[in-house]
């Protein structure tokens, strides 16, 4: 075996491995080191790249009198000078920066970058200095999902610096996957008073599942995208292009709701109406009929939103309805009038998800913010507060758990769903998905149910006893 050697002005010294740094080498042999090589350290006097630089290397040095400058030599000269960290200024007269003077290497097995390091300070007081800290095999994990692990294939196992996990926090745990949807899970619920859990999913297909066995009982084809699904009392209302279907799960009746125009991608309901928003920007409206050919009736169709209404919901003062749209805005709603009452101008881009906690409006939007409303004196509903997050943001939901804290789902574009304990947005723990979830629903016994992308429902369980890493 030939042995990786790298050469730093007149000295040779042996390379060691990168990925045996951090713990993942898979060569065998390999030709780079697996331990780490004798420290280096020099003063360099570098006159503008014009002349090869001089050098001069003590006996020892003092790493409480040092400040480190990282220099890259290409073909004997200098050629750049990069700060990497600049820690914060002290007033104690010693420098309490520690230098580490390893040889940095890139994440090539060939790579043949040479690094040459340290200048001495010319003042005991460390003000401006620039340190580098090589990565080691003690370094912190990367909290990204490995993208070769979500495609099933990472030949790193348990060493791969990014997450193998579906799970991240101190009360979460894993309960069961369920197979068998193709596409995007648009919908979930649990009818009141049912061993059975329903979900939909834009492959057209709406299953049953039941919640003993974890095993799908039945599968309906509906030949269209389910863009929404919800559950109120015995009836299963679903969302498609043009139309609801409304299912009565008790004597098996069925019936056909028209919708204006586009698809039914948001429903609720309040004070006895079903509500559902459609693409064109109308909500509709039936409340129940007497009629012996539909139980229900169409009673009003609500217009203000100039684009596709994303998002319902009924509650916090007066049972409200409100609904969120493409056209970034908020309307408020009185479901006994059907008259719009205010419109709130928060975010800036798709409103996404809403819900009632107690008196307050939370919203969500691709924007990458939740915003919390509060009704004012005036009885107007302003911004009381705004939480950022790193990623455009398309669900939310919440639940309560066994200390009666309210924790908040929040499902994001990057394929995680973040957990917020509320008032205080402390983040709790972390589901990780391979692509976007788009359904989250809370069930009995601290259950969660969240559908992604590739069709798959899982079921995780909020404990009441803390654990150190749900995996």
């Amino acid at each position: 075996m030939v042995t990786k050697w790298t050469r730093i002005d007149r000295r040779i010294i042996p390379t060691t491995c990168y990925y045996w740094l951090n713990g993942r080498c898979n060569r065998n042999p390999c030709r780079f080191l697996h331990s780490k090589p004798p420290i280096v350290t020099k003063t360099v006097n570098c006159n503008g790249g014009r002349k090869r630089c001089s050098e001069s290397e003590s006996e020892e040095n003092s790493l409480t009198k040092r400040a480190a400058t990282v220099w890259i030599r290409n073909s004997g000269d200098c050629i750049s000078k990069t700060p990497l960290v600049e820690p914060s200024q002290t007033s104690s007269p010693t420098i309490s920066t520690q230098v580490v003077g390893e040889v940095s290497q890139t994440s090539s097995h060939t790579s043949s970058t040479e690094v040459v390091e340290t200048a001495e300070s010319s003042s005991p007081i460390l003000s401006t200095a620039v340190v580098e800290v090589s990565q080691s095999s003690s370094a912190i994990l990367s909290t990204e999902l490995c993208k070769y692990w979500i495609n099933g294939n990472c030949v790193h196992g348990d060493k791969c610096r990014d997450m193998h996990s579906w799970f991240s926090g101190d009360r979460l745990s894993a309960v069961t996957n369920l197979e068998g949807h193709k596409k995007l899970v648009t919908g979930i619920t649990l009818p009141v008073g049912t061993n059975k859990l329903f979900s939909g999913s834009t492959d057209g297909t709406v299953r049953i599942w039941d919640c003993h066995t974890a095993e799908c009982a039945n599968v309906t084809n509906l030949g269209d995208e389910v863009n929404s699904l919800i559950s109120q009392g015995p009836w299963i209302f679903v969302g498609l292009s043009n139309i609801v279907k409304a299912w009565n799960i008790q004597n098996g009746s069925g019936y056909t709701l028209e919708v204006p125009n586009g698809r039914v991608l948001a429903m609720t309901v309040g004070k006895d109406t079903l509500l559902a928003g459609a693409e064109d920007g109308v909500i509709s409206a039936w409340k129940g009929s007497s009629e012996a050919n539909s139980p229900f009736k169409l009673v009003a169709s609500l217009l203000g939103h100039s684009k596709s209404v994303v998002c319902l919901t009924v509650g916090c003062p007066n049972k409200r309805l409100f609904s969120g749209s493409m056209d970034h805005s908020i309307k408020v709603w009185d479901l006994d009038t059907f008259e719009c009452k205010m419109t709130l101008n928060g975010h800036t881009d798709t409103v996404t998800s809403l819900i009632c906690w107690g008196n307050f409006l939370l919203s969500s939007s691709l924007d990458c913010t939740i915003k919390v409303w509060a009704e004012s004196q005036e009885k107007t509903l302003q911004v009381a507060y705004s939480h950022n997050v790193e990623s455009g943001i398309v669900a939310l939901n919440a639940m309560t758990d066994a200390e009666d804290k309210t924790i908040l789902f929040c499902s994001c574009q990057d394929n995680s769903v973040r957990l917020y304990e509320l008032p205080s947005f402390s983040e709790r723990g972390r589901l990780f998905a391979r692509q976007e979830v788009r359904s989250i629903e809370k069930g009995p016994g601290g259950l969660i149910f969240t559908g992604d992308g590739t069709g798959l429902v899982t079921v995780s369980k909020w404990s009441e006893e803390a654990k150190v890493e749900a995996a």
